[in-house]
């Protein structure tokens, strides 16, 4: 069954007033339009556009819980393990990671013992999952922060910055000195990211205001040719947006990419990232479970953030997705809750099996998906659920599609 699917985008103030509409073919609300959420996450589950298809229920979350059999099949548990968006990214995200599953578990079940309400300011997890998640590209470049770099780059990234400050007339390299030397110990990166976050968020030392303010006039004159050009010009950013915030250091240690069009990033649990601007389509694990380590006027646990964070310095983590059959590219994480299918079919139907419930998403163009029970036609800005009793799912047309799965 092919259940046509719908939601309105979240305002987040970090959203882009044109993108998500654009891309869609959809009216702007006049609102920041940040997230189109189609999943049955309890913060903003899919609405069900003709009811009488599921019994009465308004939304996705509501048909699942009553009628799971039908909506998941019969040995998928009661909820969707994934959740999908169309992101859409004026301005940058917080610097953020995502717990394990373990961690996820024992936390939750740890803040539940203590009684912090769900909702409450200081809370760190919200559900016993984890959260990895992929972006890909739709826009024409993406950009982002994810993964500490190798410590090599940081240093030469800070020799750049020393020898701008010495050409200065006021020089002041004690301030480069302070972040020099929490990179030389055993745990350089992690002694680094600490340092950061105590003293810049309510230390009394005014260290790493210093050394934040530093580093924004500095990286204001590096040369346009510089090999860090995108660094500073990240280090500008993030402080028209977050003025003062340790975060703006902590970008120096983090690789900074731009995707193409198609490109996509896979964000493992450890994994600090922060998206900064564009347009991509988003699958993840369906969790609330974030540590926030920057960039933000929202909650920071510092120590939990630190138990979290993977320090090992990484390539930028792209993913490069499979062929499997004409028109078709999979991306598939290594984790069992999601694989994402991007469809473009030629003259010739594109072939995509499933396993389980999944959710297609239609970005341009008019496309005909026949499964194993029915058929629906899609035009652009439109999304269906498919139940799992749909199967091989072929589609013919002229456009493009997105379907999120999970990998079981």
């Amino acid at each position: 069954m092919f259940v046509p699917i719908a939601n309105e985008p979240r305002n987040y103030a970090w959203g882009s007033r044109t993108m998500i509409a654009e891309y869609l073919g959809r009216p702007a609300s006049g609102e920041p339009e940040a997230e189109l959420w189609l999943g049955d996450h309890p913060g903003s589950p899919a609405t069900i556009v003709d009811t009488e298809a599921t019994g009465g229920a308004a939304d996705l979350a509501a048909w699942i819980a009553a009628d799971p059999a039908t909506a998941l099949g019969a040995a998928s548990g009661e909820r969707l393990p994934f959740l999908l968006k169309v992101l859409a990214a004026d301005g940058p995200l917080s610097l953020q990671a995502h717990p394990t599953p373990d961690r996820a578990r024992e936390r939750f079940e740890f803040e539940n013992d203590e009684g912090i309400p769900l909702d409450a300011y200081n809370r760190n997890y919200r559900d016993p999952f984890h959260k990895p998640e992929l972006i890909v590209a739709v826009s024409e470049t993406f950009d982002a922060l994810c993964g500490f770099r190798a410590l090599d780059e940081s240093r030469a990234i800070l020799s750049e910055l020393r020898a701008i400050d010495a050409a200065t007339p006021d020089a002041q390299p004690g301030a480069l000195d302070l972040l020099d030397a929490r990179l030389l110990g055993d745990t350089p990166i992690h002694d680094a990211v600490e340092w950061l976050l105590r003293d810049g968020r309510g230390g009394d030392t005014g260290e790493v205001q210093w050394l934040v303010e530093r580093v924004v006039h500095l990286a204001a004159l590096a040369p346009s040719d510089s090999a860090f050009a995108d660094v500073f010009d990240t280090v500008g950013v993030l402080a028209a947006t977050y003025p003062g915030d340790p975060g703006i250091v902590i970008s120096l240690l983090v690789n900074r990419v731009t995707l193409t069009r198609g490109e996509a990033l896979y964000l493992p649990a450890g994994n600090i990232h922060a998206y900064l601007h564009g347009l991509g389509i988003e699958l993840m694990a369906a969790s609330d479970n974030v540590l926030r380590g920057g960039l933000t006027p929202k909650h920071i646990d510092v120590t939990e953030l630190l138990e979290v964070l993977d320090f090992e310095p990484v390539p930028v983590p792209r993913l490069a997705p499979e062929t499997p059959s004409a028109g078709v590219e999979v991306f598939r994480p290594d984790v069992p809750d999601f694989v994402l299918y991007h469809v473009t079919p030629g003259p010739e139907a594109a072939a995509v099996e499933i396993g389980a419930a999944a959710i297609l998403l239609c970005t341009s163009g008019a496309l005909e998906v026949t499964g194993s029970a029915s058929s629906v036609t899609l035009a652009r800005g439109e999304a269906v659920y498919a139940t799992p009793d749909e199967g091989a799912l072929t589609v013919v047309g002229r456009g493009e599609l997105f379907l999120a799965t999970s990998g079981r």
